[in-house]
């Protein structure tokens, strides 16, 4: 069984006698640069291809840039985990009738906002607000480590960062090269018990391994404010907190009408926050790739994933589980 999920998992040839339901064409899907997106992103192109006879081609992306892409190109078709408050063209596109809302991919919403080391609070609980945050600079490494450039997060934060007053307290603004190393100056930091000051967001393994505390921003949550702090083009005047967000797979209106019953899929695919916790902490631990965490997914989590499909895919697909 798990040879043969394996094998499709990587894109190798279909097994011989695994027969696909349908022929649905092409469908290219965003491979976002974050691991929850890039593992929900493996697990629907393996889905795609073996129970529906897709050819799945994944385009490495990111919330402004995917969206950049739809408005120009029509291109990626399927747009899956997109956190819809940092991205303000999101509704302009709706509202064109460009793109399809199919689901809230993450069923619980996504958590996001600015963390600081469990450790840290414990010994200076004001920590845990903007104003103890202002008031201890020097104590906090004077940095504030922002999204890399392409996320609509960075713009957020530049913009809230210095209407909340740390940058006129004495904060950097650092902004990371990558999510990688915005998630490695994490792990630096606890593993050595220094200070750390910035944004990260929930559900991620990084946040189930190490214990970080929200701050607390001391404010309502200002839709205004905020999506005027996403846009690039926008510089925010007020202060926001972070709202729960919605976080959705959004597809063309194109391809809903090219392949309904892929588009069908879609609607119906959405996880709680445990279950991706539960493969993002499975992921770190063994060291696996996002492409194992997938397949991990899928040989133990049959009965949620089975519902999202047509019978004839699940007939297609239950031949990788013989």
């Amino acid at each position: 069984m798990k040879t043969k999920l394996m094998a499709a998992a990587f894109g190798a040839a279909m097994m011989p006698g695994l027969a696909s339901a349908s022929d649905c064409g092409e469908v290219s899907i965003t491979e976002m640069n974050w691991a929850s997106s890039a593992i929900i992103t493996e697990i629907a192109k393996f889905i795609m291809e073996n129970g529906y006879g897709c050819t799945v081609q994944k385009v490495p992306s990111s919330t402004t840039p995917s969206l950049v892409s739809v408005a120009e190109t029509g291109k990626p078709d399927i747009v899956t985990e997109l956190w819809i408050n940092g991205a303000p063209a999101y509704q302009e596109l709706q509202d064109a009738g460009k793109i399809t809302t199919a689901a809230d991919v993450l069923a619980d919403g996504g958590l996001e906002g600015w963390w600081v080391p469990r450790y840290m609070v414990d010994e200076t609980p004001e920590l845990a607000t903007v104003e103890g945050l202002k008031a201890n600079v020097e104590l906090m490494g004077g940095r504030f480590h922002n999204c890399p450039d392409g996320w609509a997060c960075k713009n957020t934060n530049n913009d809230l960062a210095q209407n909340f007053g740390l940058v006129d307290a004495g904060y950097e603004i650092f902004v990371h090269g990558s999510g990688e190393t915005l998630a490695t100056s994490i792990g630096a930091a606890y593993e050595n018990k220094e200070p750390w000051l910035g944004y990260y967001w929930s559900p991620d393994p990084l946040l189930a391994k190490y214990d970080m505390v929200k701050v607390d921003l001391g404010v309502p949550y200002d839709h205004e404010v905020f999506q005027c702090a996403a846009n690039a083009e926008c510089t925010a005047e007020g202060v926001s907190a972070w709202p729960v967000g919605p976080v959705k797979t959004v597809v063309t209106t194109d391809f809903a009408e090219r392949e309904p019953a892929v588009a069908e899929f879609m609607t119906k695919m959405s996880y709680d926050n445990d279950t991706v916790l539960g493969f993002l902490s499975w992921m770190d631990e063994n060291k696996a790739t996002y492409e194992e965490a997938a397949v991990y997914f899928l040989l133990n989590n049959k009965d949620m994933w089975s519902g999202w499909v047509s019978d004839e895919a699940n007939e297609s697909l239950a031949a990788f589980f013989e």
